[in-house]
């Protein structure tokens, strides 16, 4: 399926040309192209192994590419680690350490070359103001380990906050929070865009993504589709994503939705559903 992408007049920020990325013999990318403009909020979803992490693990700068080129702003990932925030998946990170929430947010800070640069009064400034952009200022001497999840998330968030990168990559932000706490995220996540900066979210849930995001692009290792979200999210390119065989087409949104949400192993385990969520 050939990929689709939004024009537009500005130059793009970040451009994708044949991006592949191979672990030994195993692919994790192959030729994905797209184009990202400055301000954009963009969703990246795809299954489990479908290569969203690993994304953003080359935007970030964190591991090469096999073939192909990915720039931010014409050079490499590895040239700009200054305007790229990872906040990576919550899940993976051990909240055990004795730690506060402001020494989480100073540890960002102190991966920046800069940080020598910083006077402690600047440094504390900095890190006040993420946690109060995050609305967690009030919580900024307790320990990570009596935060909820939601809080978890923000905490990792205002981190990347204080670092003041232009582009702000946020892997399953989504996940393992409830729906409130997933407003909040989002919210939140609106009022740092606004401010100017490029955000990218992986996640599973197609759900509202044509409300919440300018863009989405869908991944299953290359690129089944990348533009608006209310023209790309076609149960073609769903099944192409999740390789649900083409009764998903006439199953309706939402079975779209289901899928997404639960991937296609465990689909074929749930085939009734298609049968009973009916046409919206």
């Amino acid at each position: 399926m050939d990929t689709k992408e939004v024009n537009s007049a500005s130059t793009p920020l970040i451009i994708s040309d044949g991006c592949c990325v191979h672990f030994g013999n195993i692919p994790a990318l192959e030729s994905v192209n797209f184009s990202i403009n400055k301000g954009k909020k963009v969703a990246v979803v795809g299954p489990n192994g479908g290569g969203k992490s690993t994304l953003f693990n080359v935007l970030a700068g964190l591991i090469p590419l096999t073939e192909g080129s990915l720039t931010i702003e014409g050079k490499s990932p590895s040239e700009v680690k200054g305007k790229v925030s990872y906040v990576p998946q919550k899940d993976l990170i051990n909240w055990n350490f004795p730690l506060s929430v402001k020494q989480v947010v100073e540890m960002g800070l102190t991966t920046r070359n800069s940080f020598a640069l910083f006077s402690r009064n600047k440094v504390n400034e900095k890190i006040k103001k993420a946690l109060e952009d995050v609305g967690l200022l009030e919580k900024i001497n307790k320990s990570i380990k009596n935060l909820s999840g939601g809080q978890l998330q923000r905490v990792l968030i205002a981190r990347a906050l204080a670092q003041d990168s232009e582009i702000l990559l946020l892997d399953e932000a989504f996940s393992a929070v409830d729906i409130g706490a997933q407003e909040d995220i989002m919210q939140l996540i609106d009022n740092i865009n606004l401010d100017g900066k490029t955000i990218l979210i992986a996640t599973h849930d197609v759900n509202n993504l044509e409300e919440k995001f300018d863009e989405v692009l869908c991944l299953n290792k290359h690129c089944c589709a990348y533009g608006d979200p209310a023209e790309v999210l076609t149960p073609e390119v769903i099944e192409e994503m999740y390789g649900i065989a083409s009764a998903a087409r006439s199953a309706g949104t939402a079975a779209i939705r289901i899928i997404s949400m639960f991937g296609s192993s465990k689909m074929r385990r749930r085939s009734c559903i298609f049968w009973t969520c009916g046409k919206t």
